[in-house]
């Protein structure tokens, strides 16, 4: 098979370095990848969100599937427009993709099929949403609607913050047209999890749970970002919390999307608040997560190809998927400056003092002139050890991190933590 993959992060490099294993796989491709995905795979120097050029390009090399890694070509209609032409693809439609593509949409699909959610509203006016913050509770969770890459939630600390993040989402539109609409939440607090499943539009098949962490520094302080590390699995979420989150809020959302005449097909993410009350919605993600990814792909057993056409074929049910027992951690390493201003082109070194079982999923990452690998991003890329246990994964993890260096870059050292101290 010839598989198209598309998108240029770590996530995307995670998927070619799956995909590679297949032996179903005879050519791979990846629109436009990076550094690491350029080592397994030819990089297409297609932008992801150019959907005509892709779906033309796959014609020219005889697509036989394309998996789609970021939200932005999901929600542009990608997967709607390779149907179109006859060009497998795996994905949701660009009306099922609204899960994630409009935070309000979201909202509604939980309030209407009792999907648990955090209390709030939905607004599309300036004075409105000011009004609603004069009888409310502090934190507050302000959402702007649309997609702004893992950027658009505030949690606001009083009342003169949340009237600030209104003010910049919706009149200064600092995240463009998806702050029109904004979601106003009470903030839920517990223990956050991912857990992500395969669905063929009937059949839902959970994937093992996983952590990510997305402040910029230790103990979760400094900015949101779009995650600076991840762990598989989390020892306060086992079986039973999967059994109850698959049936509570994944499988409803999968059949109410199918009545909205929306049925969904993909990957399907349900970031969780572990509350008093138990499980809630914090957000849906219409596809694989980022750091999560790279954490969970490497305990798959199964040939993921397998399971992708089975998705493709409605058979889901069919598959028997399989986990391996392993621990799984993974710590970005970022650029200086990020989540704001950094700079690209720096030289990255230590590369190859990396230990041969420790991975590495590039993610903003190119090549200079003379062809050596620098900088391309604010998030450069993960590194990822599997162990018996978290702690031997974390140690293995930071043992490697730390001899694969450039300039201005870090990370965060307390990732996993928590499960070992």
């Amino acid at each position: 098979m010839n598989i198209l993959i598309v998108g240029n992060g770590a996530r995307e490099h995670t998927l070619a370095w799956k995909v590679a294993q297949s032996t179903r796989v005879s050519r791979l491709y990846v629109a436009s990848g990076n550094a690491g995905t350029a080592s397994l795979a030819t990089n297409l120097d297609i932008p992801p969100t150019a959907i005509e050029e892709l779906a033309s390009q796959a014609i020219k090399l005889k697509i036989d599937l394309t998996i789609v890694g970021p939200e932005q070509p999901l929600a542009d209609g990608i997967v709607d427009l390779f149907n179109k032409r006859k060009i497998p693809i795996v994905g949701p439609s660009a009306l099922a993709t609204r899960i994630e593509a409009s935070k309000a949409f979201a909202k509604q699909m939980m309030e209407k099929y009792n999907i648990p959610c955090a209390e709030g509203g939905i607004f599309q006016s300036h004075d409105d949403a000011l009004a609603y913050l004069s009888n409310q509770q502090y934190p507050l969770v302000i959402k702007a609607d649309g997609l702004a890459a893992g950027k658009g939630v505030i949690i606001a600390a009083s009342k003169e913050i949340a009237q600030k993040a209104l003010t910049d989402i919706m009149k200064d539109k600092v995240f463009g047209r998806a702050g029109e609409t904004v979601v106003i939440e009470e903030c839920l607090t517990g223990k956050e999890v991912s857990l992500l499943a395969f669905t063929d539009g009937q059949t839902v098949v959970p994937m093992i749970p996983a952590c990510d962490y997305k402040r910029a520094y230790d103990n979760d302080e400094g900015l949101n970002t779009g995650g600076m590390g991840s762990y598989s699995p989390p020892s306060f979420f086992g079986s039973e919390l999967t059994e109850q989150v698959t049936s509570m809020i994944i499988k409803p959302l999968i059949k109410g999307l199918a009545e909205e005449d929306s049925p969904y097909s993909g990957v399907i993410y349900a970031g969780l608040m572990l509350t008093a009350e138990g499980p809630k919605v914090l957000e849906f993600n219409a596809r694989f997560g980022d750091p999560e990814t790279q954490v969970i792909l490497p305990r798959l057993e199964s040939d993921l190809v397998d399971i992708f056409i089975s998705i493709r074929e409605n058979k889901l049910s069919n598959s028997q998927i399989r986990w391996k027992d392993d621990a799984c951690v993974g710590v970005v390493m970022a650029s200086g400056g990020y989540p704001r201003n950094y700079r690209k082109g720096i030289p990255i070194h230590g590369l190859d003092k990396v230990d041969e079982d420790v991975m590495v999923f590039h993610a903003g990452t190119g090549y200079d002139t003379d062809y050596h690998i620098v900088t391309d991003g604010g998030r450069v890329m993960t590194v990822v050890a599997c162990g018996d246990s978290i702690k031997e994964a974390r140690e293995r993890v930071y043992n490697n991190i730390s001899r694969i260096q450039f300039e201005g870059g870090f990370y965060r050292s307390d990732i996993a933590l928590r499960e070992v101290s």
